[in-house]
């Protein structure tokens, strides 16, 4: 299973880096192993709920802009790459002892997830510890030495890394935040309150999302996780911005198919893109250093 680093994850590189920014899915994988498959009780439709489905599509313009693209081809359901090596979850894993409470582990989404969306249980029965730690060693560890050395590479070069954490999300996971007279976000950004990335650099990706006529909102219902909280350090130039955009923009949530009008979606997701881009060529503001 994935015991290659190319079935792990691209990288896309533009032919000379020009910005400070990097673009990274870590949930946009979809390559799905036939043994992982025979394992499941789920239907491949089921399994795919966990996906951020075509998120690295809506990225792909980024080397167009000079900035690197980082997207993760195995899944989510089989690893996820945005929670720490050590979230190991009892309740699927045979031989971990029940460690401090984690509000991730216990609701089924560790490092090796026990559930999909909606609380559907993936395996019926739980995996040996050897498993869990090969596919921890054959694919997290090789996303995040990819991402390490992008972000040392970048703030080397440019003096500041920004990393933009692509994302999407349920629709149904924000239909409770529309209130009469004000609707549902479509974008959420997330900086861990402040500790992920700077004002400046937060407030100018807000900014270009609401040039392009999105709803946005920061933090609530999502702050960011693990590599938010790992590769953001702001007074260090390392800055992180986790991005959830709303899957009923592009695509059908039951069938994960891309809407008819996808393309289009797709072209307003690049002059995000080409914008956001523009953020890493900026000189750091002064009250910033």
């Amino acid at each position: 299973m994935f015991p290659m680093t190319a079935d792990v994850f691209r990288l896309d590189q533009p032919a000379r880096q020009t910005t400070a920014v990097i673009f990274a899915s870590p949930h946009s994988g979809a390559r799905y192993d036939a043994g992982f498959l025979a394992r499941t009780v789920l239907s491949q439709a089921q399994i795919r709920s966990s996906e951020d489905a075509f998120v690295d599509r809506l990225f792909s313009s980024a080397t167009r802009h000079g900035a690197p693209l980082l997207a993760a081809h195995v899944p989510r359901a089989y690893l996820d790459l945005n929670r720490a090596p050590d979230e190991l979850d009892p309740a699927v894993i045979d031989g971990i002892a029940r460690a401090p409470h984690n509000p991730r582990v216990s609701s089924g989404l560790g490092v090796i997830p026990r559930v999909v969306a909606g609380g559907r249980a993936i395996y019926r029965g739980k995996l040996p510890l050897a498993e869990a730690e090969a596919r921890i060693a054959r694919c997290w560890h090789p996303y995040h030495r990819a991402l390490r050395d992008l972000v040392e590479s970048t703030h080397a070069q440019f003096g500041q890394a920004v990393l933009i954490d692509c994302h999407s999300m349920p629709h149904e996971a924000i239909e409770h935040h529309s209130r009469p007279g004000r609707p549902a976000p479509q974008v959420v950004l997330g900086d861990r309150f402040g500790a992920s990335a700077a004002p400046w650099v937060i407030d100018a990706v807000h900014a270009v999302f609401q040039a392009e006529g999105f709803r946005v909102v920061r933090n609530t219902p999502f702050a960011g996780a693990f590599i938010a909280q790992s590769y953001g350090r702001p007074s260090a130039g390392r800055h992180v911005v986790q991005i959830e955009i709303d899957r009923a923009l592009y695509m059908n949530e039951s069938t994960i198919e891309p809407l008819p009008d996808f393309p289009q979606f797709t072209e307003r997701m690049a002059r995000v893109v080409q914008q956001i881009a523009v953020i890493g060529r900026q000189e750091i503001p002064l009250a910033a250093e």
